[in-house]
């Protein structure tokens, strides 16, 4: 099957940072599947329409999620310090799994999840959410992606898997490189690798109630570099996107009229928000990576073996012949589809509506400084390069910040509506 000579879309840059639904107009004006450059001599097909997306995602077997079948990658073509190789190469986890293989880690991964008590879970995002706010909101100013929804997926991702306190700072740095569009991102990938081994054989000789304790004593026994890929996955698929979410959910709520004039409805008004950004800025934009197993078509479109195809997210959401966008619709593609779901949906979803509502429950009058902050580089996520606000300070009689929750201890799941625009108590 013959394939293009070269790409004409290009999805990096700073052009399609600054305006990705350009580029997404063109590849859909090409097909439901249209060739595209995902970084510099890095070619791929995109799936732009919704309902191409969901049969590839379903269709296990014509697809495969294994990286070893990327041809270019095979015969060198692909330049070694390509910023893509971090999250395209081939590793040993589920998310490059296929078949009894990745049911196996898919178990053990399932599992581990289904162990989070989500009520703690919730208790320690706020926690969380509550420190990282008491150091900036006496300022009056602040960027809410570096000094907040980075970090808060982080620091919770690191009580989860049972990061001690004296190695967080390393692994928050490694995750972080790993979001760049530059060469640094593999070695923050290896940076982050090696963090996680030393957590790994922390727990293999001291068990504690942990992720990574209950992935060792696992039944499916898998092998630590099984379990330190798993783990890859698990803090990477939960924390940059939900970093993504928050921030583009701020900017919806303090943007949007149909949103700013109804803040005082509280976690609804919140989640509504929540679920639109899922469909019109889907955290993920281009990603769910598969590799035909031979020649064959989708939906007409010729598609080559060994080349990969991305799932566009971000374009099937915006798909116009896609239901229309709303709170009570969730037909969207921003957790996948098929056997590569997203497994962590629920505890994604607390960690960002708790870092919503914490952030619009301390501060008050808030304002974006550049509501059109352009993305961050890269074809994987869709997510505000800076998010500058401007805010009433707090004084130090007016500043509480939210304590650690005691780790034993079950709440209810909700939280006080909002307070935004409001002036602090008298």
């Amino acid at each position: 099957m013959t394939i293009p000579a070269a790409a004409g879309v290009r999805l990096y840059g700073e052009e399609f940072a600054a305006r990705p639904e350009d580029a997404y107009d063109k590849l859909r004006a090409e097909g439901p599947v249209a060739w595209a450059e995902i970084a510099p001599q890095v070619r791929a097909l995109v799936v732009v329409s919704r309902r191409a997306a969901r049969d590839l995602l379903n269709e296990a077997g014509t697809y495969s999620k294994d990286s070893r079948m990327w041809g270019d990658l095979a015969r060198g073509l692909v330049p070694r310090d390509s910023p893509v190789l971090a999250l395209m190469a081939f590793r040993p986890s589920l998310l490059y799994a296929d078949g009894e293989r990745h049911a196996r880690l898919r178990h053990a991964m399932d599992d581990c999840l289904a162990r989070i008590n989500l009520h703690r879970l919730h208790d320690r995002t706020r926690g969380h959410a509550g420190r990282l706010i008491a150091e900036f909101a006496r300022d009056g100013h602040a960027d809410l992606m570096s000094q907040y929804a980075d970090l808060l997926p982080l620091l919770v991702f690191a009580d989860l898997l049972g990061c001690p306190a004296q190695m967080v700072e390393r692994m928050v740095t490694g995750c972080q490189g790993m979001i760049g569009a530059g060469p640094q991102a593999e070695q923050a990938a290896a940076d982050l690798a090696a963090v996680l081994a030393e957590i790994i054989q922390l727990k293999s000789e001291r068990p504690d109630d942990d992720c990574t304790s209950w992935m060792l004593a696992h039944p499916a026994r898998l092998g630590h570099e099984e379990i330190l890929h798993q783990l890859v996955v698990l803090i990477g698929a939960g924390t940059i996107p939900t970093a993504a979410w928050i921030a583009s959910t701020l900017r919806l709520l303090l943007t949007d009229d149909s949103y700013a004039g109804d803040l005082s409805g509280g976690a609804v008004t919140v989640r509504r928000a929540m679920e639109q950004v899922l469909w019109t800025r889907s955290p993920m934009a281009n990603f769910s990576v598969h590799y035909a197993r031979h020649d064959t078509s989708l939906h007409g479109v010729p598609i080559p073996a060994g080349v990969p195809i991305l799932i566009s997210h971000a374009a099937t959401g915006t798909d116009p012949a896609a239901p229309r966008p709303g709170y009570g619709n969730r037909s969207h593609l921003a957790w996948s589809a098929g056997p590569h779901r997203c497994p962590a949906e629920s505890h994604a979803a607390i960690i960002a509506q708790t870092g919503v509502e914490a952030l619009l429950g301390h501060l008050w009058d808030l304002d974006l400084i550049d509501p059109y902050t352009p993305n961050r580089h890269g074809p994987f996520h869709q997510c505000p390069a800076s998010l500058g606000i401007r805010f009433r300070p707090h004084t130090a009689d007016t500043l509480t910040p939210s304590p650690l929750p005691n780790a034993g201890g079950l709440r209810d799941h909700g939280t006080d509506p909002p307070r935004h625009h409001r002036p602090p108590p008298v």
